[in-house]
């Protein structure tokens, strides 16, 4: 299976040690940047990595009129997605994004749609959802083995250098859509949500800390009220030194469960106690890509399989939705200091 991979930025050398450990079965066909000349550097440091180089390419149309190409990986700021969406769905190209889907719920909605008219899958890389702890929890979870969740605690206390902030359009509303809540605690929110369902009403606030010098916020404290009737709090920061892994928590009836970056940690209201899963690095310090390839590599061969068998990716742009929803909750929350009750993200 060939796939391109348009926007060079951070996270794509990610994306090209992740598609090398899939090889033979699928290739990185194309590297798309705006650029003619670090496109071309970026596809020879790819050779390095893949051990062939893929075709350096500046344009969409050409990628979506590649028969050869079987998807696309999009890793662009998200400012630059709906119309590179609408070119690729046109040319019938499948979709795997990077989050977030855009920079607000209602241009999020408009790229899920664009994919559904043209009758393409669009998946989206929340890889927090793949490690093997997360997994495991889900599974007990689902196996009802700690019982109802009644409280859901989420921290993302991870920091960035404000060189990281001024990197052009970094933190900033127009390119990024916002800060900490968007692009950093996204991905909490997402497995949170998968885990302990969906959140009907929250009381947020968010601000601009004295550490950084940025349009955007890079602290958030809210109360959260879930669809269950359980309650629970967020505390979300890049300013935070020297940084840690982000953690969730649930009190269920039979146990206390904590998430901790790749590694779970379950309380037994016995007073045994169980640990599963890797303590690594999720990228919470000053270094944003101090992580593993692997739970990209495996969000990209279940969207390969995905496309492969006509079936639905493990997160499927329609879903991804419910995390933009209740960032967009919070955020207009946190504007208008009031609590914010969540519409349906699904009609």
């Amino acid at each position: 299976m060939n796939i391109a991979l348009v926007g060079l930025g951070m996270v794509a050398s990610t994306h090209v040690r992740a598609i090398a450990a899939l090889a033979p079965e699928i290739q990185l066909k194309t590297v798309c940047g705006r650029n003619p000349q670090r496109t071309a550097q970026f596809a020879d440091d790819a050779a390095a990595i893949l051990g062939y180089r893929p075709d350096p390419q500046i344009s969409i149309e050409a990628i979506a009129n590649d028969p050869a190409i079987d998807f696309v990986i999009i890793a662009t700021p998200p400012n630059a997605r709906i119309e590179m969406a609408r070119a690729l769905a046109a040319g019938g190209k499948s979709i795997l994004m990077e989050k977030p889907i855009e920079r607000t719920l209602a241009n999020a909605k408009a790229i899920v749609d664009l994919c559904a008219i043209h009758n393409v899958k669009l998946g989206i890389v929340f890889q927090h959802r793949v490690r093997e702890a997360s997994l495991q929890l889900r599974a007990k979870l689902d196996a009802g083995a700690f019982g109802p969740v009644r409280i859901v605690e989420i921290t993302v206390p991870w920091w960035r250098e404000q060189s990281y902030y001024d990197a052009p359009g970094r933190g900033t509303f127009s390119r990024d859509g916002g800060g900490v809540l968007i692009s950093q605690a996204i991905h909490s929110l997402d497995l949170a949500l998968s885990l302990a369902g969906p959140v009907r009403k929250v009381q947020a606030m968010a601000k601009t800390s004295q550490f950084h010098t940025m349009e955007a916020e890079d602290y958030v404290t809210a109360g959260l009220e879930f669809d269950s009737g359980a309650i629970g709090s967020l505390v979300a920061s890049t300013a935070s030194f020297p940084g840690a892994g982000e953690t969730i928590t649930l009190h269920c009836e039979k146990a206390s469960v904590r998430l901790l970056a790749g590694q779970l940690t379950v309380h037994w209201r016995s007073g045994a106690v169980e640990v599963f899963g890797e303590d690594g690095g999720t990228g919470g310090g000053a270094d944003p890509m101090a992580f593993t390839h692997a739970w990209h590599q495996a969000i990209i061969r279940d969207f390969a399989d995905a496309v492969a068998t006509d079936s639905a990716p493990l997160v499927s742009g329609h879903a991804g939705l419910a995390v933009h929803a209740l960032i967009d909750a919070l955020v207009t929350s946190a504007k208008t200091e009031r609590s914010v009750t969540l519409a349906p993200w699904n009609t």
